[in-house]
């Protein structure tokens, strides 16, 4: 699989965190006069999270926020080597608000979207030759493709963001992570419109509503796709608990869904622009296995979800 130092055989993945982000800065911030991005503070942060994630047993991290929101290559190279922290970086973008108007048409009233085509080709591209830097140079190939719909339902470039991710995803062999908007059954059907295998899907923002959980969860899982909990140690304002999350994926792994589920804290390590979570990565292991460990989850069932799932998500492999 793809990582920011290179391929690495799935098996030396260890416990995955498979929807943080690292350095998360919102599209045009760091321009801002208020904003500055310190390299040398930022590494020191990002740092001490990541190795007290590895202290507590973690082996990769995923930073799933894509191109454009801070992504920076030669950071996170240098702290997967000073940490031991294998770390997966993301090609894609979007929702349609967060992306710049070169993605659009202006001269076209209304504007009109990038096709899903134009999309693929540049996702496809980082996935297979390399992700972008400045100066255009070319580093390590993005271990998977991430975008998002807009919170009130699909746009029209939204989808076009999600038809080109799923091309993408199948011309290379790295999976698609998504987050859903207001329709979460429609979104994944327009992936799999593409011909995407449901096993290259993994499905994020399941878990922010309450009241929403535990159909979306069993929605996605129960089409063969990656169902993802990746707000773990979020509560209050219409969020589930934790407690409450423990107990959709213990009544997830019941359901024979096991296979299909994914964690994380969904985590900010520096964020630049916005507020970002800061929650620890570690989260995940300290705070919510033993909620899963209380609901009578055995070690090969955590193993399952922590090691086999994303590892088997991760892996690159033709479609």
């Amino acid at each position: 699989m793809n990582t920011v130092l290179g391929p690495v055989p799935a098996a030396e993945l260890g416990v995955v965190a498979i929807h943080e982000a690292l350095l998360s800065v919102v599209p045009g911030a760091e321009h801002a006069w208020d904003v500055t991005i310190d390299r040398a503070e930022v590494f020191e942060t990002l740092a001490a999270k990541l190795t007290e994630f590895r202290t507590h047993g973690g082996g990769t991290l995923v930073d799933r926020t894509g191109m454009f929101h801070g992504r920076d290559l030669r950071l996170y190279e240098a702290l997967s080597r000073t940490t031991g922290v294998h770390l997966v970086a993301s090609t894609g973008q979007g929702p349609e608000e967060l992306l710049g108007g070169y993605f659009l048409t202006p001269q076209t009233n209304p504007p009109t979207p990038w096709p899903a085509g134009k999309f693929a080709e540049l996702f496809a591209l980082e996935a297979a030759e390399g992700m972008v830097v400045p100066r255009v140079e070319r580093r390590g190939p993005a271990g998977l493709v991430a975008t998002a719909a807009t919170r009130a339902g699909m746009t029209a470039t939204d989808e076009s963001l999600f038809r080109g991710a799923a091309r993408a995803a199948l011309a290379t062999g790295v999976p698609v992570s998504v987050r859903y908007g207001a329709d979460v059954r429609h979104d994944l059907d327009v992936l799999l419109d593409e011909g995407l295998p449901a096993d290259r899907i993994a499905v994020g923002d399941l878990d922010l509503d309450r009241d929403l959980a535990r159909a979306a969860a069993f929605e996605v899982a129960g089409r063969g796709a990656y169902a993802v909990l990746d707000h773990l140690g979020t509560e209050g304002e219409g969020h589930p608990t934790d407690a409450e999350r423990a107990d959709l994926v213990a009544e997830l792994v019941a359901a024979g869904h096991g296979g299909r589920v994914l964690l994380s804290v969904g985590a900010t390590g520096v964020a630049k622009g916005h507020p970002g979570n800061d929650l620890p990565y570690a989260h995940l292991l300290t705070g919510f296995v033993p909620l899963l460990r209380e609901r009578g989850l055995d070690g090969t069932r955590v193993r399952r979800l922590l090691v086999d799932n994303p590892r088997e998500l991760l892996t690159v492999r033709a479609v």
